[in-house]
């Protein structure tokens, strides 16, 4: 399993341990994307510390912001993903403008070497409810 197979995997089960199976059709108005980042390797303990903060904070205080899953290559770490999930396009807006994520911009601008945003449509969304 590459990096993204383990990605929407992992952030399926996430998104649906919230909701129980979803179908996208359920779903549409959501805004769903990975964000596929290169880190400087140098910087990369300080860019993790980053992330983590910025995902717990927007999870606890968001309530459009529904998943946000940061994993990186297992060969080759200082590449990382991110997948997210927002209630809707006004959710993500939102979090754009959050003053948290303004933090992780700022802090995170020298290290990231690389930033490409793909916008993704859920085909399904599951996970073992535990």
């Amino acid at each position: 399993m590459n990096a993204r197979q383990l990605l929407i995997l992992g952030a399926s089960m996430l998104a649906s341990s919230l909701s129980g199976p979803t179908v996208a059709e359920e779903r549409q108005g959501q805004y769903v994307q990975m964000a596929e980042i290169e880190i400087d390797p140098a910087q990369l303990e300080d860019y993790k510390a980053a992330v983590k903060e910025q995902i717990e904070t927007a999870i606890r205080v968001e309530p459009g912001v529904l998943v946000l899953y940061a994993v990186s290559e297992k060969d080759n770490p200082a590449h990382i993903r991110v997948f997210e999930v927002y209630r809707d396009m006004d959710a993500y807006k939102a979090h754009l403008e959050a003053a948290h994520f303004k933090k992780y911009k700022a802090a995170t601008e020298k290290m990231v070497k690389s930033l490409k945003l793909v916008q993704a449509t859920p085909i399904i969304l599951g996970a073992q409810a535990k």
